[in-house]
């Protein structure tokens, strides 16, 4: 008969490691985000161009000097472009993405797509901040952490139906809805420190659902390409992709409502 103890301790035997990788990068996440500047665009070109890096090796595994060059390129292009607001220059971020597509052998339009995915949300991050503040920033971190860390809870604890099993077969609604209610008490904290109205918490609870599917577009990428991990960066725990998925597609749906509505500055 199978150990209930052994099944229960083997459920939560990723936590030291999820959290202790999490903790670390949330402290220079938040100290970035705080001294804003250089600080925090040094930190934004680095992981955009480590989840470049990333995504190439998933698709391209056998060319190592590819994958390093794409990164290299990203983070020079990155690195040149964000001090410039002349919007035909902009186009150049999309550069790395159009030259690696057509350096690939296969699944060019997969490969594509995510990686304009991320150069936008680098640059468009560092832009956000340096416009809207960085208690945005903040909230927009607490969401995602809310999302992944009491969808996880959630998930183990009480388990339940699977939200999307063929593409991630470990996420279950009971941890969906949960992520769902983090982000909206998330939202009506941020109450405090901005001029938002309530209508923030259905906003957070919408990034929430972002952030999911951001982790869910990832998820699908691994197995489609037979990949556990994005990379082994992290010992143990996978990439930064696997890290940062969720704030990508989190970031992505800021990056939007803020192309239609009036977003208040708010300094820390």
């Amino acid at each position: 008969m199978p150990d209930p103890s052994a099944a229960a301790t083997s459920r939560w035997n990723d936590l030291r490691d999820r959290a202790a990788s999490s903790a670390a990068m949330v402290v220079i996440g938040i100290f970035a985000v705080h001294f804003g500047g250089v600080w925090f665009q040094m930190l934004t070109v680095f992981v955009t161009a480590i989840l470049m890096w990333e995504l190439a090796r998933m698709i391209r595994p056998e060319s190592i000097v590819f994958s390093m060059m794409l990164a290299a390129g990203t983070a020079s292009i990155l690195s040149g472009l964000l001090g410039t607001h002349e919007q035909w220059f902009l186009l150049l971020i999309f550069l790395p993405a159009i030259l690696g597509t057509f350096a690939m052998s296969r699944e060019r339009l997969t490969f594509f797509c995510f990686a304009v995915m991320i150069v936008a949300a680098g640059w468009g991050l560092v832009s956000f901040r340096d416009e809207y503040g960085g208690i945005w920033l903040y909230w927009l971190i607490l969401v995602v952490i809310a999302t992944d860390v009491l969808g996880y809870f959630a998930g183990k604890s009480i388990g339940g139906p699977k939200f999307w099993p063929r593409v991630s077969p470990k996420k279950t609604w009971s941890g969906t809805a949960a992520g769902w209610i983090g982000a909206g008490l998330v939202g009506a904290l941020f109450l405090v420190f901005t001029d938002a109205g309530w209508g923030l918490v259905w906003v957070s609870m919408l990034l929430s659902l972002a952030s999911q599917m951001g982790d869910i577009a990832e998820s699908a990428l691994k197995r489609r390409m037979g990949v556990k991990d994005s990379s082994a960066l992290i010992p143990g725990h996978g990439g930064l992709f696997d890290r940062f998925d969720g704030l990508l597609g989190a970031a992505l749906f800021l990056l939007v409502i803020a192309l239609f509505v009036d977003i208040p500055r708010v300094d820390l």
